[in-house]
């Protein structure tokens, strides 16, 4: 039996204010073609482009935590006001940005929608823009965190699996598996980004353990009955559950208001 001693104790700074909403400053670019994101580090390849209407982004390593940011969603809006609008536009971060210049390399589609009605040329031309942005949750409506098993598995001896539609405002800092109705879990390590593989597989049909971040510390998700017995590769299965937790830290300045 795996146990994780991964839960996150964010400890706010004396200055600092417990908050989910903590507000960002930085620069953002784009990139033409919004696959240059999709099949990036975080590994969902196509499947990325239903994120959010195609608004994805690449985000730095401090936002992108060695794949464990992957998924994570923001509310970004550029500082121009005579080009842009107050409320800007939600991305989802499914690339890494090796780019240190700016915290985010956006999707052309996510960078034109910070733009007003008619200015969306305006925006391109510029290239580069100040923004603020800070963490929001993800809402997936009617739609459960899903696993989707990778082509690279090789049933009985490697499982490797990729988690789809991550709710609320967590990252997945751990995950076990073990057959359904079996106390006997094995733990998953995190290939990359949002994929996480084992070569202990247990036989028959599986379930899954998962830790998130929650509040200042973690959370058990159990996920009951997830893969059947005959599971294939490149399916995705419904994990019956939806991850809704906040994450919080400390921050100043913290922004909770709603950009409209």
């Amino acid at each position: 039996m795996a146990f994780f001693l991964c839960f996150f104790f964010f400890i706010p700074a004396s200055s600092a204010t417990a908050c989910d909403r903590c507000l960002h400053q930085s620069k953002a670019s784009y990139f033409s073609k919004a696959s240059a994101l999709s099949s990036g580090a975080c590994g969902y390849g196509s499947l990325a482009l239903d994120f959010s209407g195609g608004h994805l982004a690449a985000g730095v390593s401090s936002l992108f935590y060695n794949g464990a940011g992957c998924g994570a969603c923001f509310q970004v809006r550029c500082k121009n006001q005579a080009i842009c609008t107050k409320e800007g536009t939600k991305v989802v971060l499914t690339d890494l940005n090796h780019n240190n210049q700016t915290d985010f390399v956006l999707s052309s589609r996510a960078f034109t929608a910070m733009a007003q009605k008619g200015m969306s040329q305006q925006i391109l031309k510029l290239g580069i823009v100040d923004i603020e942005y800070k963490r929001v949750p993800c809402e997936y409506k009617k739609q459960n965190l899903a696993v989707r098993v990778e082509e690279s598995s090789k049933k009985p001896d490697y499982l490797a699996i990729k988690f789809l539609y991550q709710g609320g405002q967590t990252e997945i800092v751990g995950v076990d598996v073990a057959q359904v109705g079996s106390s006997n879990w094995s733990f998953l390590s995190r290939n990359h980004g949002a994929v996480w593989d084992t070569s202990r597989v247990p036989q028959g049909a599986l379930q899954f353990r998962i830790v998130v971040t929650s509040g200042y510390d973690g959370k058990w998700l159990w996920a009951k009955k997830v893969l059947p017995a005959d599971w294939k590769n490149g399916v995705i299965y419904d994990s019956d559950i939806q991850i809704t937790e906040i994450a919080q830290e400390g921050c100043s300045p913290c922004n909770d208001e709603t950009w409209s």
